[in-house]
């Protein structure tokens, strides 16, 4: 045994930690049903349904039904944690005192007094317990299982010191989530400054441009998922519209359908317009090369795409799912300027880019901070007092 610690159903906690059940903490308690003929498009007070929490409302409610309502049944107080009992179960988010309503049963809070803990840490709490199941993944969190959960819970002085270290790595990360934003908001309009046409740019057809080629057809049952000798990567739409996605590989179709680092191609169909820059292998066929026919610097039309995607969208037409004709396509306006200036371009957003992911780098070790925090103060395995 551990000095200073205690083996309890959870595991070992420090001897004056003690583990108590979310049921001792407070009341589950929601706000009175709200049925759809209730509700409007547009109105006064937002209502937040389980598909909405968090997020932006989609439905709104009168200030009278409101009023009513916040003054007969139960209502939130501001610092109360909201949690979602249905849906991705047991996200949470911090009530604010802004006039607001939510869905009865499907968001629920625990009526702290903050006796045996204060709302500050009880967020903390919330977003790392178990919620007990009978038989593995649930769809709703029951309000028995809610008040059943156990948790650890140290002396209320070390909550204060707890929960300020984890507030303070949550602002060092709100900094930086803003530090982005503010980031992609400058590039923005540095594109639209830089791609914008001036005097003496020339205008050509996209045809004039590029050759359009249509990548190979691959049957999942040809794809692997381990790379091996006589394979080449296989890209497909989902690897450039969506992070983390695991590789593909398939048998090489011999060179003259290999894409190189430097060479553009783009969605065609699902999500035309979408853009794919510093690759390696074969493209899947609902993805088309742009084959330069002349000389250009490839990284400025990645951003000029990227610029012009509104006009892809456009563009895209299908009865069943939009689409790029490559006819259409052939006959768009490029911005055409010299080699110079478009050299000239593509560095400066590129070094924007690089000061971006950074940043993001950044976030992600500072998010891994904050986890890793959690897992060692929550846990009393680190100790602030």
């Amino acid at each position: 045994m551990v000095k200073g610690m205690k083996q309890t159903e959870i595991g070992l906690i420090p001897e004056d930690w003690e583990v108590r059940e979310l049921g001792e903490v407070g009341a589950v308690r929601m706000c009175k049903r709200i049925f759809q003929h209730q509700t409007v498009e547009y109105g006064e007070i937002p209502f937040f349904k389980i598909g909405t929490f968090g997020k932006e409302p989609d439905a709104f409610i009168s200030r009278k039904l409101f009023e009513e309502f916040k003054t007969k049944f139960s209502y939130p107080k501001v610092g109360d944690i909201l949690i979602s009992a249905a849906g991705t179960i047991g996200r949470t988010v911090v009530y604010d005192g802004e006039e607001r309503y939510y869905q009865d049963s499907n968001i629920v809070w625990i009526d702290n007094e903050e006796h045996i803990i204060s709302n500050h840490l009880l967020k903390y709490v919330l977003d790392i317990v178990s919620y007990n199941t009978e038989g593995g993944t649930i769809q709703r969190l029951y309000n028995n299982i809610l008040r059943s959960t156990k948790f650890v819970c140290p002396p209320l002085p070390e909550q204060e010191a707890i929960a300020g270290a984890l507030s303070d790595a949550d602002a060092w990360i709100e900094s930086l989530e803003q530090l982005i934003a503010k980031k992609r908001m400058i590039k923005q309009g540095a594109m639209q400054e830089l791609l914008t046409p001036k005097e003496g740019w020339e205008v050509k057809k996209l045809g004039e441009v590029f050759k359009l080629k249509q990548g190979v057809q691959c049957g999942v049952e040809k794809q692997f998922k381990n790379h091996s000798k006589g394979l080449v990567r296989f890209i497909r739409i989902v690897d450039v519209t969506q992070s983390n996605t695991e590789a593909r590989f398939i048998s090489d179709p011999g060179i003259e359908h290999r894409l190189n680092f430097n060479d553009l191609f783009m969605v065609r169909y699902g999500a035309p317009g979408v853009v794919g820059f510093n690759y390696e292998g074969v493209i899947a066929n609902n993805l088309f090369r742009l084959i330069p026919k002349r000389e250009i610097v490839n990284s400025y039309f990645k951003y000029l795409f990227d610029f012009m995607k509104p006009t892809l969208e456009e563009i895209s037409s299908s009865s069943t799912m939009a689409a790029l004709n490559f006819t259409t396509l052939n006959n768009v306006d490029l911005s055409f300027p010299s080699l110079i200036e478009q050299t000239r371009i593509a560095t400066i957003l590129s070094d924007m880019d690089a000061d971006l992911a950074a940043l993001e780098q950044q976030l992600h070790k500072a998010r891994q901070i904050k986890q890793g925090m959690m897992q060692e103060l929550l846990t009393g395995r680190v100790r602030l007092v």
